[in-house]
């Protein structure tokens, strides 16, 4: 093999290895999902588990204080990170065992963590792969996102009818910036994270008295209206950067 074979051939092994090291991340991510359910772990996230552990879960925060947040929390961005379903439970969780206010501080650093998680694995693994395949429909939904990135993931997060899984993955392929991504996942979950800690804080009462909890609660007026406020005042940006572009746009 001349010298030319072994300098052409090289480039090309260390691309091989680099994008194989690139999937690493998102294939252990797929693989604890398929665990999580191989494993039958759903039992654990339910309003059944709350109900049959509630009293192990007090004690664990009475015995273990500061740890027992650390350890939520950690569960959270676990649960997030693999895409696991019903997160919503272990919010109410985080609101039986903490309160409504702790609660939605360890569950909303959690979810953030996890949600980072996946959009740094999913942006680094197809993210670029999937950009430069994309058509120019792709292109220009790409250009609008990111013109206006913070304001769109905001709306995202407040509106409770996207999945937060896909929430987690739509940015990283659109090209978000990690630190728009970071600040957008922090402030708009908290939010919901605050109502279902509230449902959660109200849990062992309801549960007490052979009760269901509510887990619409979020489509409630008193809850939604603020939520839809909120998303409301994050659209502000961009409908003023619509404005201001047609003012500036020469007339023909």
């Amino acid at each position: 093999m001349d010298e030319a074979t072994e300098t052409a051939e090289g480039p090309q092994k260390k691309k091989s290895v680099f994008s194989l090291g690139r999937i690493i991340p998102l294939g252990i991510l797929v693989a604890g999902l398929t665990a999580f359910f191989a494993l039958d772990l759903a039992q654990y996230i339910s309003l059944n588990a709350l109900k049959e552990h509630r009293e192990l879960l007090q004690s664990w925060v009475t015995n273990y204080g500061a740890m027992s947040a650390l350890v939520f929390a950690g569960i959270y961005a676990l649960a997030v990170a693999f895409s696991i379903p019903g997160a919503v439970f272990i919010t109410i969780a985080g609101g039986f065992m903490f309160g409504p206010y702790l609660g939605t501080v360890y569950v909303v650093i959690g979810a953030t963590v996890g949600a980072v998680g996946v959009f740094l694995a999913a942006k680094y693994a197809v993210g670029d792969l999937l950009r430069a395949k994309a058509g120019p429909a792709i292109q220009r939904m790409e250009a609008g996102f990111r013109d206006n990135e913070l304001s769109y993931l905001l709306i995202l997060r407040l509106v409770p009818i996207f999945p937060f899984w896909l929430v987690n993955l739509v940015p990283a392929f659109l090209g978000v910036s990690l630190r728009t991504y970071t600040i957008g996942t922090l402030l708009g979950i908290i939010p919901g994270a605050f109502v279902y800690s509230l449902v959660g804080d109200g849990a062992g009462a309801v549960l007490d008295a052979g009760g269901d909890l509510n887990l619409g609660i979020i489509f409630a007026p008193r809850f939604l209206a603020p939520i839809i406020g909120l998303a409301v005042l994050a659209c502000i940006p961009i409908v003023y950067k619509k404005i201001k572009a047609r003012k500036a746009a020469p007339s023909a």
